[in-house]
């Protein structure tokens, strides 16, 4: 495939928000996960120094917390200051310690350079509820739960920016789901009293590609928002674990912006698109396995409805299909990078996480290296380009339609702070070596290549087993039409360095 760009046709700039992560109090994301005071790798305060060094090493920017479904019956006061009780937590039917609270989540976020993102109660909670927590996080000293935090051993306010009004709240599986014209006046009155205690908070809440909730939303709520929420799991796989193998992964690549283009159609009807952007704030390839929770029907027994969440720790199941996936969508979000302004991977530890956790150790999944990549070997400029002789792939999808899609998905970016280019290139095809020929009038430099292959669709992490990592290759000065070939099932940033 031949590839053209003009170093001055700028897309926009990326923000560092689109690698955002995210995690909630399910199964062994928190406690075994990144908070495990037990744990030989636990420091001062009970975080895994291992993945805090996991974490920081793929520049976490944002991470959104606590949850998801959990939030929806969370009551934040119960989990801070010296007084706590564990609860039975209604989402994931587990007891929760309530051991870590707003104040754990902050120093997380201080260990790993990251920005908070609170999630708010918007099933069970009151608007009230919401802006108590964000006096908590945000004001010097006025007030008593300022105060409280002061009492706490918190002098200086946390300075929570970034805050989302619900998760789901459309959705019959959340607790305390609302009704269009109910959510509205809902978001409205929470932004309300939020930007009363503090206005220089941003402020998102929950949507999706319907366009009925969205204008409730926007209609009542437009002046307030400063983002949109919108999630998306391709493969839904909450009941049965019934993973998509590698050609239907490839099958979901089609249309694979669709949310995006919906949503952005709508904020700019509405002449909102210069005011909101769309945070992408909870996606992952597949959907987490918890059968019969979110069911109308419930399971009775821990081994209907618990102890089958231990499957979602399967790390043979997070294979290059994962990660080429992970490179396709995180190329739609950078060529989207003008209207999407942050999106979080859910999650960022257990479950279907980059980073697994065990007691002798970490496993980092084969998407942990794409978010390596995309983070420490891309620039922040995403360019225009524009291609002949595009390859396709013909796919077989899940559903059993038949599909064409292409083989190879490319952005190019360069830096705002440095001279030369990265080109991340996504080669589909599971058995064929594709090539790339680059025509790149004024480029000049030599050129490295950035390879995550694996030897097969399958390869994958474990303890004491790394077949899918970062391999580095030279390439040579760069020269007009140069031919770059591109492994199979693979995910590549080209680097041309003056």
């Amino acid at each position: 495939m031949k590839v053209f760009l003009n170093p001055d046709r700028e897309i926009g700039r990326r923000s560092p928000m689109l690698y955002g992560q995210f995690i909630e109090h399910f199964h062994r994301q928190i406690y075994g996960g990144v908070y495990d005071p037990q744990s030989p790798f636990a420091d001062e305060d009970g975080f895994r120094t291992d993945v805090l060094e996991a974490m920081r090493r793929i520049k976490m920017p944002i991470l959104r917390w606590p949850g998801g479904c959990f939030v929806s019956s969370y009551h934040w006061k119960n989990a801070v200051g010296k007084e706590r009780q564990p609860f039975f937590d209604k989402a994931w039917r587990v007891e929760d310690p309530n051991s870590f609270g707003t104040d754990e989540y902050i120093k997380l976020c201080r260990k790993t350079g990251c920005e908070p993102y609170i999630c708010t109660n918007a099933g069970t909670g009151t608007a009230e509820e919401m802006s108590d927590w964000v006096e908590y996080c945000n004001l010097e000293n006025e007030g008593k739960y300022a105060k409280w935090r002061i009492e706490n051993g918190y002098e200086q306010p946390h300075k929570v920016k970034y805050w989302s009004i619900g998760n789901e709240n459309y959705g019959f599986w959340e607790i305390g789901a609302k009704t269009a014209s109910e959510w509205g006046r809902l978001v409205k009155e929470a932004a309300k009293m939020i930007k009363h205690v503090d206005p220089t908070t941003e402020l998102t809440a929950a949507a999706l590609t319907d366009i009925h909730w969205n204008i409730e939303l926007l209609e009542n709520c437009g002046e307030f928002l400063d983002w949109i929420s919108i999630h998306e799991y391709w493969d839904g796989i909450h009941q049965t674990n019934d993973y998509a193998n590698y050609e239907q992964v490839m099958a979901y690549t089609d249309r694979l912006g669709h949310s995006i283009d919906e949503v952005r159609g709508l904020l700019t009807a509405m002449k909102l698109d210069k005011k909101i952007k769309i945070a992408f704030d909870e996606w992952n390839l597949r959907g987490w396995y918890h059968p019969n929770v979110h069911t109308i029907k419930q399971g009775v027994t821990r081994e209907e409805y618990l102890y089958p969440r231990d499957k979602n720790d399967d790390n043979t199941k997070y294979t290059m299909a994962d990660a080429v996936f992970t490179a396709c969508f995180l190329n739609e979000l950078n060529r989207n990078c003008d209207i999407v302004g942050m999106a979080n991977f859910a999650p960022v530890v257990n479950t279907r996480g980059c980073i697994y956790t065990c007691p002798e150790g970490i496993v980092l999944r084969s998407t942990y290296h794409v978010f390596d990549l995309y983070v420490n070997y891309l620039g922040d400029i995403v360019l225009d380009t524009w291609s002949k002789e595009t390859p396709s792939m013909k796919v077989k999808a899940k559903d059993g339609r038949e599909l064409s899609v292409d083989a190879l998905d490319i952005v190019a970016t360069k830096w705002s702070d440095r001279p030369g280019l990265a080109i991340a290139a996504v080669n589909k095809e599971p058995e064929e070596s594709l090539t790339l020929f680059l025509n790149f009038h004024s480029a000049k430099g030599n050129v490295k290549l950035f390879t995550i292959s694996g030897n097969s669709t399958e390869s994958y992490n474990d303890m004491g087993h790394e077949e899918v990592r970062i391999e580095e290759s030279e390439a040579g000065a760069f020269r007009m039409g140069m031919e770059i070939a591109l492994k199979a099932h693979s995910v590549n940033v080209i680097w041309i360095e003056e």
